[in-house]
């Protein structure tokens, strides 16, 4: 935060850094390409026998971002000041494994730095801003309706669309969170009968639940809804136009408080209706977003997290947040060697006078932590010959436990 308050935004910048997808490869003439340049990587026990630097953080950029884009060139410099203090962090505390922050405008900076590897096709598909560390430490936890509108004119590509958009919506979702989703056209339905009335934890079995019925066609009547996380209640609209603006409603049920946000999503080239959609958004503390293609869902869906992170940001509330446990797959895909992992991170804010009262996210920061470190925390001198030490999170999951053998499956 102290880097960016002392940093002054240059659209024109030139700066060179180490992109960990270009490190160490040369053209065809055999020099060094842009943005790569010679970074020395060891093989390093701590990191799982990865070949890494531990002198130096570097870049990670996904594909569909321009690693040149001002924003980027931007971040990335005043991001520099954080090389020291991932350094002197791991010369503190040898336990520390990755430490790394993910910028709002989507590069990753990651100590120790690494090569990047691509996928099969060349693509980089990896952005931070899409992992739960990030999306739990940027936003409070949510109470999420998501309302599609499945009329005649929301067919082919226009529906494709709206359940890609309804897919990266979930993807953002945590245990944290309760969710729920309605469609409608001449009549109201819960794509889920079984979640009528009612928003349930977005766990992981939930969102699966939810996202495979999106397409059932039973008829049932909209209800009164469940108790929720009562923090930040939102609805989502995805439709490829409004007729009215419903002003009449709003007025009734959300205004003036304006306690649940609205945010819009327009389907479609087509963009008759684009005023009337607008103005639900923009009257309800939410935000509007025109989605005419499906490569256009993925940057559109993440704006709503910068809107809820502007109280947080404005008040300057600087929450920890632990995720839920996940298997370290990122960097190894070898199932012998994968550990159970959880993430702790916290937000990254503007303090830059100009900006307070916009309350601009910069990021997150975060390192892994392994459960195995944790339970090294354990009493086990204090629990009797029979007696064992577990973890369990705040949502009734088991995090270890001497008799947990976690099944995993490694999709290619």
């Amino acid at each position: 935060e102290d880097a960016d308050l002392g940093h002054e935004y240059n659209e024109t910048l030139e700066f060179d850094y180490f992109n960990s997808l270009l490190i160490n490869t040369v053209d065809e003439e055999g020099n060094p390409i842009p943005l790569g340049g010679e970074f020395l990587l060891e093989k390093n026990e701590h990191f799982n026998k990865l070949p890494v630097n531990t002198q130096q953080s570097n870049i990670q950029v996904p594909t569909n971002v321009y690693n040149r884009d001002p924003d980027i060139l931007n971040g990335v410099y005043m991001s520099e000041a954080l090389n020291d203090i991932f350094i002197d962090n791991f010369q503190k505390d040898p336990t520390l494994t990755w430490q790394y922050f993910g910028s709002a405008t989507g590069f990753f900076r990651l100590y120790p730095g690494i090569q990047w590897i691509p996928d099969e096709n060349g693509v980089v598909t990896f952005d931070c801003r899409n992992r739960n560390w990030y999306i739990q430490a940027a936003t409070s936890p949510k109470d999420v309706i998501i309302v599609v509108d499945v009329s005649g004119s929301m067919k082919g590509l226009r529906l494709t669309i709206a359940k890609h958009t309804i897919n990266t919506i979930l993807d953002t979702l945590g245990e944290n969170d309760f969710v729920n989703i309605i469609a409608y056209s001449d009549y109201v339905r819960y794509v889920e009968p079984c979640f009528k009335g009612m928003l349930v934890q977005a766990d992981l079995d939930n969102r699966e639940v939810t996202r495979t019925h999106t397409h059932t066609k039973k008829k049932s009547q909209a209800a009164a809804l469940g108790q929720g996380s009562l923090c930040n209640q939102v609805i989502m609209l995805i439709t490829d136009g409004a007729m009215e603006d419903f002003k009449d409603v709003f007025e009734e049920f959300n205004f003036p408080e304006r306690r649940v946000r609205v945010f819009t999503y327009l389907i479609g080239r087509e963009m008759t209706f684009a005023e009337n959609v607008k103005w639900i958004a923009c009257n309800n503390k939410g935000y509007y977003t025109h989605v005419s293609t499906l490569a256009d869902v993925q940057e559109n869906v993440m704006e709503y997290l910068h809107v809820l992170s502007r109280p947080m940001v404005i008040n300057h509330d600087h929450d920890i947040i632990w995720t839920e446990a996940y298997m370290d797959s990122l960097f190894n895909t070898q199932a012998q060697s994968l550990l159970l992992m959880t993430s702790v991170a916290m937000p990254v804010f503007s303090k830059k006078e100009e900006t307070l009262s916009h309350g601009i996210l910069l990021g997150v920061v975060g390192t892994d932590v392994a459960l195995r470190e944790l339970m090294k925390l354990a009493p086990r001198y204090k629990l009797g010959i029979h007696g064992y030490a577990f973890l369990i999170t705040n949502n009734g999951y088991i995090l270890s436990h001497p008799e947990l053998r976690p099944l995993v499956h490694i999709v290619n």
